[in-house]
């Protein structure tokens, strides 16, 4: 399997706002997740009674598209359509650092502080890709679980202490994993 980024390479950066970014992401997720739920039966048929389950492997989909966004992806630079997709995110970001950095929000957000968290972190933004991903990360988790059913992870994983519901949601609606966090190369 390969995760479906084929929507994010299409973006024109001069085009590219947080939400649309968001909505692309997700789109990716969603369409990996069903990809995943087509050869999920399949996989359990060549590795009978494996713990990973749907949910796990959901999770470290969800994760490779953490990496990716954030600019970890340890398989990125292997291949041009890798790196056309990260000069695309960095492309992508910098529209997105210019428009938080030109006015604030309302009063809410100080430009000086933006400036100084992010400005320094040209051409790759990783700061902003990183606060972007924990921001939106609960979101593109919906997305790529969007339509599972009948599965769940096999330990509790909540927040809470108990156990997802049967499409891999926490009644709490936190993102029951962290592999998003673990490095690529120990998940």
């Amino acid at each position: 399997l390969h995760l479906c980024d084929k929507n994010l390479e299409q973006i024109k950066a001069q085009q590219i706002t947080t939400h649309n970014l968001l909505a692309d992401v997700c789109m990716a997720a969603k369409f990996e997740g069903q990809s995943i739920r087509g050869y999920h039966p399949q996989y359990d048929e060549q590795y009978p009674g494996s713990v990973s389950t749907m949910c796990t492997m959901l999770a470290r989909s969800f994760a490779d598209i953490g990496d990716i966004i954030r600019g970890k992806d340890l398989y990125n630079g292997n291949n041009r359509k890798g790196e056309k997709l990260e000069n695309k995110l960095k492309e992508y970001f910098e529209k997105i650092y210019k428009d938080v950095t030109r006015t604030s929000t309302s009063g809410r957000t100080n430009v000086q502080t933006l400036k100084d968290r992010y400005g320094s972190d040209a051409p790759y933004y990783y700061k902003l890709r990183e606060d972007w991903w924990y921001a939106n990360r609960g979101t593109v988790w919906n997305a790529i679980t969007c339509g599972v059913k009948g599965n769940k992870y096999f330990r509790q994983t909540c927040v809470s202490g108990e156990s997802t519901k049967e499409n891999c949601q926490c009644t709490s609606y936190k993102v029951p994993t962290y592999f998003d966090y673990v490095p690529q190369y120990l998940r």
